[in-house]
């Protein structure tokens, strides 16, 4: 079996996912797909008709972001017809998937050089989705078909999902904000210090001006006595109707888990930053880098996933980490650099709990309650700052998963090369 090599990563800086109010949001998602295929072309002289495949992720594929958004960036880009391009769903994980799907492209010998990646303008989300527009929970699903929102494994709301975790794990309110105040801090210390700048690309508007080349989202400012003066968010979710029959959001997981009571504690500084991005990573074989001259940066050395109860949604992480551990015949203590996306303050913290993880080799750049978490791409993101980190640091071997809805996680593994 051959090795799957990471030539470069790249990403575009997050910016604030709200219409009218984030430095990206009047773009088309293929303008920021186009932005990162671009920059791996000429960064790495790519003659694109050697690409044999872009893996492209996207959660949500409606609207502007329909249409294999993978191939149709690829194509806005300039790309060489010859390339062609997939997009798939695993919700917040897919920018991990796609990653793994090249690289076991290439691992199987079927491909050579692979383009993995992903995009997501949540700015546009508030667009197409009906259910901010109002529309219950059970109504929604229903008419998309996703039957399984409520009935054989019911799948609640991630945020009140995560308040019941933090009651479940006896993880307090003020050690979730602690870890929110800590993101914001290490975030500013990585933007300060130029840690993104390898991978960081610039966005421009379809007439050569600047849109935005710094990430947005960051808040440097936060401490734990602003955070705590701060109301929990999803209090009123917590009653939002989840089945037909009128069962609410805590409802639904206090009938899977009848003992469990809980107090809501997340709220906006200890959850992700809604945000509009877009990741590449260049994959090749051996005989690719040879081929074109390419030095590689590191190897996957595992891509696996995993899944867990879909009703609390955001617990696979710590199994996913642990089978990639497996796998790799690696153990906690190898790893230098670890990425476990703060999709809420509590999945992070769980996952550092329950794997005994050292707190410094997590997320040292920051997270997505800093920097934001563009669904679709930030698995692509993560794997590109693990990537940087452990060329900055000297380590060896990073791991990077997180939750996805429907209670999955993917997970990978790099080495430095």
């Amino acid at each position: 079996m051959t090795q799957a090599y990471i030539v470069d990563a790249v990403r575009t800086p997050r910016g604030i996912g709200k219409p009218g109010k984030g430095a990206l949001a009047h773009l088309h998602p293929q303008d920021l797909g186009a932005t990162v295929l671009r920059a791996l072309r000429d960064r790495n002289a790519l003659d694109t008709g050697r690409v044999d495949d872009i893996v492209w992720s996207c959660s949500q594929q409606r609207g502007k972001q329909g249409g294999d958004l993978g191939r149709l960036s690829a194509l806005w880009a300039g790309y060489d017809v010859r390339a062609s391009g997939v997009t798939l769903d695993r919700f917040c994980g897919g920018g991990i998937t796609s990653v793994g799907f090249a690289a076991g492209q290439i691992m199987a010998g079927f491909e050579d050089v692979v383009i993995a990646g992903g995009t997501e303008m949540m700015s546009h989300h508030q667009e197409a989705d009906g259910w901010e527009r109002g529309t219950p929970f059970a109504e929604l699903g229903r008419a998309r078909g996703n039957y399984a929102l409520y009935d054989e494994h019911p799948i609640s709301a991630v945020g009140v999902a995560a308040d019941a975790i933090a009651a479940m794990e006896g993880i307090a309110r003020a050690d979730l904000e602690a870890l929110g105040v800590e993101s914001q801090r290490r975030a500013k210390v990585a933007i300060d210090e130029g840690r993104f700048a390898r991978s960081l690309v610039p966005v421009h508007n379809r007439d050569g001006t600047l849109a935005l080349d710094h990430d947005e989202y960051p808040r440097p400012e936060t401490t734990a006595e602003t955070l705590a003066a701060l109301k929990p968010a999803f209090v009123a979710m917590e009653q939002v109707p989840a089945a037909p029959d009128g069962t609410t959001m805590r409802q639904m997981i206090e009938r899977k888990y009848p003992d469990l009571r809980w107090e809501p504690v997340h709220h906006v500084g200890t959850s992700s930053g809604v945000v509009d991005g877009s990741a590449a990573l260049l994959l090749a074989s051996e005989q690719a880098l040879a081929a074109n001259g390419w030095t590689p940066r590191a190897r996957i050395v595992t891509s696996v996933n995993a899944g867990d109860c879909p009703t609390l949604i955001l617990n696979a992480p710590v199994p996913a980490a642990r089978k990639a551990l497996a796998r790799a015949g690696l153990t906690v203590a190898d790893i230098d650099v670890w990425e476990i996306n703060e999709a809420f303050a509590v999945v992070t913290e769980k996952a550092i709990r329950d794997l005994g993880i050292d707190r410094a080799k997590v997320n040292i750049n920051g997270g997505a309650i800093a920097l934001g978490h563009p669904i679709g791409a930030t698995g692509s993101i993560l794997i590109g700052t693990a990537l940087d980190e452990l060329e900055r640091s000297g380590g060896r071997y990073a791991l990077v998963t997180m939750c996805a809805f429907g209670g999955m996680a993917p997970a990978v593994i790099i080495e430095r090369i």
